[in-house]
């Protein structure tokens, strides 16, 4: 069984930073791709930024040059540095993996820029 936690979530003024983590236990961390998704009020679920097992990265449009996805193996724990942020990043932020073809999601932590 797959338990992902996140953490780091909080009330933060546009402009402000705050750094998300995720924990994984359970599953070989280091062959995962891990990815971070959010979901705002009223939206469906997007993709913020996945990193491979390997260290490749990619990132929605709306948050390149401001968050910076990272991950740390030995600890099995991936970032989301998030920098600049703005009231539209105000969302609950969610984990996410996949091994044996199924999808793990963590319960989110959320996220509040005030402007």
């Amino acid at each position: 069984q797959v338990q992902l936690v996140e953490s780091g979530g909080g009330l933060v003024q546009a402009g402000g930073s705050l750094r998300l983590s995720c924990a994984a236990s359970g599953s070989r961390f280091s062959i995962n791709a891990m990815g971070w998704y959010r979901q705002a009020p009223g939206n469906q679920r997007e993709l913020v930024a996945r990193i491979t097992s390997g260290g490749s990265t990619n990132y929605a449009d709306s948050v390149k040059g401001r968050f910076t996805i990272s991950r740390n193996n030995t600890k099995n724990t991936v970032y989301l540095q998030m920098n600049s942020l703005k009231s539209e990043d105000t969302a609950v932020y969610y984990c996410l993996t996949a091994t044996g073809g199924v999808n793990y999601w963590g319960e989110g932590t959320r996220v509040t820029v005030s402007s």
